[in-house]
């Protein structure tokens, strides 16, 4: 067997890359093999369904993604509610680059109209939900309010990520996520 050429987190993040930047539709083959290292010819090999398939490999790996980095953080019980909350806003820093890097998952939901990546990212986005439901009802809040506070939390950091691209100003998604934490720390 031959040894793999391209480490698979590194091709996946550069599959990101592209889509987040310019979404399904705009995303070309030529663009995601560039991104992933892979002659075009490579990177059919590697995804034979084509760029669906590639949406469908890059959402479940954000989903792996918000499993590790919020959803495992904010379910912890080993962590007060304030450290487990910064964890997860740290992460979040991370993945969005300070807010300068476009959400995945606002990229591929304008254009695509195929039901299995809108599965995916209905997927993802749930999961998010449940993970911020946990940190509210871990706090006393009953399901609904946690529910709905932890909704509250996907408008905010989608919107601000929406707002610090198109404004060209990062501030926004910063302001969001001071926000966020005051929506479950009393400061």
């Amino acid at each position: 067997m031959r040894p793999q050429k391209t480490n698979d987190t590194r091709l996946i993040e550069g599959l990101i890359t592209v889509l987040q930047s310019r979404g399904f539709e705009g995303a070309s083959l030529n663009d995601l093999a560039q991104a992933a290292g892979l002659q075009k010819a490579s990177l059919y090999h590697r995804f034979p369904g084509g760029k669906q398939e590639i949406a469908i490999t890059a959402l479940r790996h954000v989903q792996a993604w918000i499993k590790d980095h919020i959803y495992l953080v904010l379910t912890r019980q080993d962590m007060a509610p304030e450290a487990k909350l910064d964890l997860a806003l740290q992460h979040i820093r991370e993945r969005y680059q300070q807010g300068e890097k476009n959400c995945i998952l606002n990229a591929l939901s304008f254009d695509s109209g195929l039901t299995g990546i809108k599965n995916e990212i209905s997927t993802s986005m749930q999961l998010w939900i449940d993970a911020f439901t946990a940190l509210g009802t871990g706090q006393g809040l009953t399901t609904s309010q946690a529910d709905a506070k932890a909704r509250q939390v996907l408008i905010l950091v989608e919107g601000s990520l929406v707002l610090a691209r198109g404004s060209g100003n990062t501030a926004y998604f910063h302001q969001a996520l001071a926000e966020l934490k005051k929506l479950y720390i009393n400061t």
